[in-house]
């Protein structure tokens, strides 16, 4: 096993370097086929999750594997190579194993435990099957890293660990009032009707949101999460808008979450500042029809408060920076602004649609459970922020928005804007910090080092299979050919003579060859053990070809009745 993991995660760069290297599905396609293209890769697959973009190879050569990897990811992510490079880490054999097993278990998410990353990780073996990047290593790893982060919730109390990401979002937008207290009555705008979208209007109607408008790309998606609201029993009332629509919402609502897959923002800054500009000045948006045109929305933001200091004329600028050209400052890099996808699609998170998400399970045990963990090592490696964000008193805020997207879907400036607050997965994870640790979270840690060891393990005693079986062919092929010679010798010997001595020459064959074959393979699976097949072939002159030969047929069969199947 020769398993080369390099990647980038939450931990190692800053969000604005996750924005930018994303990958689509094109590109994740493109990028298996150039790897499986490169000379040290036989196999490979891709892991792109919000906070992670990982390539899974196995290579014959570590320090050309990483060359290769490495050039890859920045050459399919859009990234300059020599910008990428002091995020990129890299893992290999065991500790490569290690990481896939911690990270099926939530040990590396951003919030510890939750469940959503082994809907991912089927994603990204589901993805090598089908490109036929993903062979035997592939295979088995995943799929035990499946069967391992399921272990890990089964026997421990790790997601229940700490708290959903959704619902610890909503707390940072109440700020010291609960949550439910805070929600009670007010309306609420979802963008996006994918797995986590779907998580989040859930946790809406459950703690009390009087209206819930969802906002998707699909229509029909948009309507179903919808549907599935209104019958859930909460007394919430759902409806599906189009996108077009979302401008004209946002005059009306007091909360809103987006979470799609869309490359560039879906709200933007000047849209957040017409909007709290139009609820301030009591217009709705029949009114503004009716006027056949906007007002100029400077003069009544210059009349709200002065928030952090805040220049007058800044607000103004924002929306002159809107209507140049259509892109606005984002944490430091100016992206276009472009339509949002689902995020169940090629965006992430990959996940359910919204009908799976919800259906039969009440909103309480759709929450990502998890606990935040390892936050020194996170905040030493995250980069200074550029701005600090409002902090805005809950009572006093005209427009509450939680963007739990990657890349952002909401513009990072409108934290400037009098009346608004903006909570995002970078804000969530500083605010996370002191969070303390769950006792959970140790006995998940021994359960990843167990079964890496087992493994492992089984990986070498694997390796020495197709000699073991090669020798035993030769073995038969020896017996059979003594077999042979026996009838020419002695003719006269009838069927149930020549049976008999044809047992007898396969058992004395069997019992010499046991011992050391069953021995051969407990040496194997230890650690150092790769030389004993080597060793077998040279001592018993095992002809390189039909090893060759088992090895192939062993590949082209992957054991795949174990795979706990796809995302539902």
């Amino acid at each position: 096993m020769s398993l080369l993991v390099v990647g980038l995660s939450h931990r190692s760069a800053p969000v604005s370097v996750l924005e930018r290297a994303s990958l689509s599905a094109d590109a994740k396609t493109k990028l298996l086929h150039d790897t499986l293209a490169a000379e040290p890769a036989t196999e490979a697959t891709v892991l792109a999750t919000c906070n992670r973009i990982e390539l899974y190879a196995d290579v014959d050569k570590f320090h050309a594997g990483v060359a290769e990897l490495s050039t890859l990811l920045a050459q399919h992510s859009g990234v300059a190579l020599e910008e990428l490079t002091p995020y990129l880490y890299v893992h290999y054999e065991d500790r490569a194993v290690h990481h896939l097993f911690s990270v099926a278990c939530g040990l590396d998410s951003m919030v510890v435990g939750e469940g959503q990353i082994l809907g991912q990780i089927k994603d990204a073996l589901a993805l090598g099957q089908e490109l036929h990047s993903a062979g035997r290593l592939i295979n088995d790893l995943f799929q035990q890293a499946l069967r391992v982060g399921k272990r890990a919730h089964s026997e421990t109390g790790i997601d229940r660990a700490g708290q959903s990401l959704v619902t610890f979002g909503l707390e940072q937008l109440a700020v010291r009032t609960p949550v439910a207290e805070w929600a009670l009555g007010k309306r609420a705008l979802v963008i996006g009707a994918g797995s986590m979208s779907s998580l989040a209007a859930a946790t809406l109607a459950r703690v009390g949101v009087a209206e819930i408008a969802v906002a998707n790309r699909t229509a029909e998606r948009a309507e179903r999460l919808a549907e599935i609201l209104v019958a859930s029993g909460t007394g919430v009332t759902a409806r599906a808008i189009p996108m077009a629509e979302v401008a004209d919402e946002l005059t009306r609502v007091d909360v809103v979450v987006s979470c799609t897959g869309a490359t560039g923002l879906v709200l933007t800054a000047d849209d957040v500042l017409a909007a709290v500009s139009w609820g301030a000045g009591g217009l709705v948006p029949a009114e503004r029809e009716e006027r056949g045109s906007a007002p100029d929305p400077a003069p009544q933001a210059q009349a709200g408060p002065d928030v952090a200091g805040l220049d007058t004329g800044v607000l103004a600028r924002l929306v002159a920076a809107a209507e140049a050209g259509g892109r606005l400052a984002d944490a430091g890099a100016a992206r276009t602004i472009s339509a949002p996808v689902d995020a169940d699609a090629d965006g992430c998170p990959v996940g359910l649609d919204g009908r799976s998400a919800l259906t039969g399970v009440d909103a309480n045990s759709l929450e990502l459970h998890g606990t935040w963990a390892d936050q020194g090592e996170a905040a030493a490696q995250r980069q200074p922020r550029r701005s600090a964000r409002t902090h805005t008193d809950a009572t006093t805020v005209r427009l509450a928005l939680l963007d739990l997207a990657m890349p952002r879907d909401i513009d990072a400036a409108v934290h400037r804007i009098p009346g608004v607050r903006l909570v995002d997965i970078e804000s969530l994870a500083e605010a996370s910090a002191d969070a303390p640790m769950a006792a959970d979270v140790d006995a998940v840690r021994g359960i990843v080092v167990q079964e890496v060891a087992t493994f492992g393990a089984a990986q070498r005693a694997a390796h020495i299979t197709p000699t073991v079986v090669a020798l035993r062919a030769m073995a038969a092929e020896v017996v059979a050919m003594e077999v042979a010679r026996l009838d020419g010798r002695l003719p006269d010997l009838d069927e149930r003579q020549r049976a008999e001595v044809t047992q007898t020459v396969r058992r004395v064959v069997d019992k010499l060859l046991h011992a050391p074959t069953v021995r051969v393979k407990q040496l194997a699976s230890e650690p150092g053990g790769a030389g004993y097949a080597e060793a077998l072939r040279e001592l018993f002159d095992l002809d390189p070809q039909t090893v060759a030969s088992v090895s192939r047929a062993d590949a082209a069969d992957p054991k795949n009745d174990d795979d706990p199947g796809r995302a539902s």
